[in-house]
């Protein structure tokens, strides 16, 4: 599972140890772990939830031969939080467990805490990245949305869009171009800021372009970027590489003249 903590902030339990978090960090919790999350403040806390049936891992090209992180990798070792010891929860009772197995949940008692550990050994284990430690790139021009890559699965990839400068060529235009992903979903996230190449979002809003359909900027934000040369927004990118399948729930939220918003009305 990866949780992105947009509000709120608290500590991930785990049988590994604790990881403090706060606003705007990524929680990498590999399959097989048991958790508890405990916020500061239950009133006011967002998150944005993923799951995968693979790990997620960190893309080839950002490391050598040998594991390591290269130079050109937009982040270093030292910017994931790893799970502090914790003392074992030596306790006797009824302790509930919530699994999730195949879609389905079950829940399973246990008469002992789950965290009664005294230690444990290998590379396995949570980990914690916050958004604003990412290193983005730039270029003379446009650059694709993958260069902002952070994390990769067997199905899909996740891009991280942060501050950065704007492209340097004198007659670049930095909105993005409009463009198709024919093999791909594309979901985002917004998080923070204004996005350049939309209106009627806002922190919070889920936008999602399926494979196949053009999409853009919408009309006027092209002209609207010329002489801009940075921007504040947060958000994160998702694109698969199956199709996905809207929820019920989403059916009854969703905006539905979305899809044409990038037209130039008549």
């Amino acid at each position: 599972e990866m949780l992105f903590v947009h509000h709120g902030k608290g500590v991930l339990l785990t049988e590994y140890g604790k990881i403090d978090f706060s606003e705007w960090d990524y929680l990498i919790i590999p399959k097989g772990t048991t958790y508890q999350i405990k916020f500061d403040d239950y009133k006011n806390n967002k998150l944005f939830i993923v799951e995968s049936d693979s790990p997620f891992d960190i893309p080839k090209h950002f490391r050598n031969e040998y594991g390591q992180l290269t130079e050109e990798a937009p982040y270093y070792e030292r910017d994931f939080r790893v799970p502090e010891f914790t003392e074992p929860i030596d306790k006797i009772g009824d302790f509930r467990l919530r699994l999730k197995v195949r879609n389905r949940m079950f829940e399973y008692k246990l008469p002992h805490h789950p965290f009664d550990v005294v230690g444990w050994d290998g590379f396995l284990h949570p980990y914690a990245f916050n958004i604003k430690e990412y290193a983005p790139k730039v270029g003379k021009i446009h650059l694709p949305p993958p260069i902002h890559l952070a994390f990769v699965t067997q199905h899909f990839v996740i891009c991280n869009f942060v501050p950065r400068l704007y492209d340097f060529h004198p007659d670049a235009i930095p909105a993005p171009y409009y463009h198709s992903n024919v093999d791909s979903d594309e979901v985002l996230y917004y998080v923070h800021g204004d996005f350049m190449s939309r209106t009627g979002v806002q922190e919070g809003s889920i936008t999602l372009h399926p494979m196949g359909i053009p999409h853009g900027p919408q009309p006027g934000k092209t002209e609207a970027s010329i002489g801009k040369t940075e921007t504040e927004e947060y958000a994160v990118m998702i694109d698969t590489f199956t199709p996905l399948y809207v929820t019920k729930n989403v059916k009854e939220t969703m905006v539905k003249d979305y899809s044409q918003s990038w037209l130039q009305k008549k």
